[in-house]
């Protein structure tokens, strides 16, 4: 059995810089050993500043390379099937960067040449392995908040103008939607970690300031397995940000929010508890590490394509009247 797992990226923009990139080389039996840019002057450049032996300007190079072990794809989600699919091809592990894809058919469409490949699909849901996150789980598992009966997600930030609105991420040609899909996408994710798979879900997107395409606020309302029922508004054309989870329960609620590095507030028994409970350096770290004891069958990681193809199948029914879905 091997004792470390050899990584390469497909995709060495900026969300590897900081948030991503180190913890493939900091987490325990792991290391970052090729990275890979169209771009390549900028892949040599990242290879450089982060100690990583080979870098590629095409992706297929990596992917074949026989001393990468597992492949974490970064790119747009235009590109992730056709990635994904290669990955699989090659028999080899693949972390996918979130949303998993640009819709949930392709998402099966992975999920499939990974199961024929038999090979693993995680998905970059890092906050699934986040300590804040797994400190709300708990309290709900505890019963800190007695039964689960509803929960509220929002999302609140100013519209982005016209000029600003120049990246992929704008773009739903090549992110799916708008920012929804990019980051109402964790959201949904969370809410299927701590809460449970969503049974039922039904939403409406619109376009009300008239910045870019895509949507920029989108309401949705779910049922989840468990009998609980809830509500999300993602709002990119409000007078404020805010961002939150309210989990409330038959004795209790627990807050806390998605993206900021805040904390939580349990509310039970007329008495209010705060945790504060931060981040780490590199917050996809503790999810590489969860994927790395998992290869090396030490642990589980409980962010897999399947539960990334159940996020997508959330945000195409919330999204599908206002793209044909």
């Amino acid at each position: 059995m091997r004792e470390q797992v050899r990584w390469g990226i497909v995709g060495c923009g900026n969300v590897t810089e900081v948030k991503s990139g180190p913890g493939f080389q900091n987490a325990a039996n792991s290391t970052l050993v090729a990275v890979m840019r169209r771009d390549r002057e900028k892949a040599a450049d990242y290879a450089e500043r982060h100690g990583v032996p080979k870098f590629y300007d095409r992706a297929e190079d990596l992917i074949r390379d026989p001393d990468v072990d597992a492949v974490y794809v970064a790119t747009p989600p235009s590109s992730h099937c056709e990635l994904g699919l290669a990955v699989a091809a090659a028999r080899k592990p693949c972390l996918m960067e979130k949303p998993m894809a640009m819709n949930h058919r392709q998402c099966l469409t992975l999920v499939d040449a990974f199961r024929r490949a038999e090979t693993p699909l995680f998905v970059a849901y890092y906050r699934r392995a986040l300590p804040r996150f797994l400190k709300v789980r708990e309290l709900l598992h505890a019963g800190a908040v007695g039964r689960l009966t509803s929960v509220h997600i929002l999302q609140y930030d100013q519209l982005v103008t016209r000029e600003a609105a120049q990246g992929w991420r704008f773009d739903p040609s090549i992110a799916g939607s708008g920012l929804f899909m990019d980051l109402a996408s964790h959201g949904l994710d969370l809410l299927d970690f701590l809460a449970g798979p969503i049974a039922r879900v039904a939403g409406f997107a619109a376009n009300t300031g008239g910045s870019y395409q895509a949507e920029d606020v989108t309401a949705a309302c779910f049922e989840f397995e468990s009998g609980a029922v809830g509500h999300g508004i993602w709002n990119f054309n409000a007078d404020r940000w805010e961002d939150a989870i309210i989990l409330t329960g038959s004795s209790g609620e627990v807050r806390t929010p998605v993206f900021t590095d805040g904390d939580i507030l349990l509310k039970s028994g007329g008495e209010e508890t705060v945790f504060e409970i931060r981040n780490p350096p590199h917050v996809h770290q503790p999810l590489i590490q969860t994927i790395v004891d998992d290869l090396l069958g030490r642990g589980k990681c409980e962010s897999t394509g399947e539960t990334g193809a159940r996020a997508s199948w959330a945000m195409d029914n919330c999204l599908s009247t206002y793209y044909g879905r």
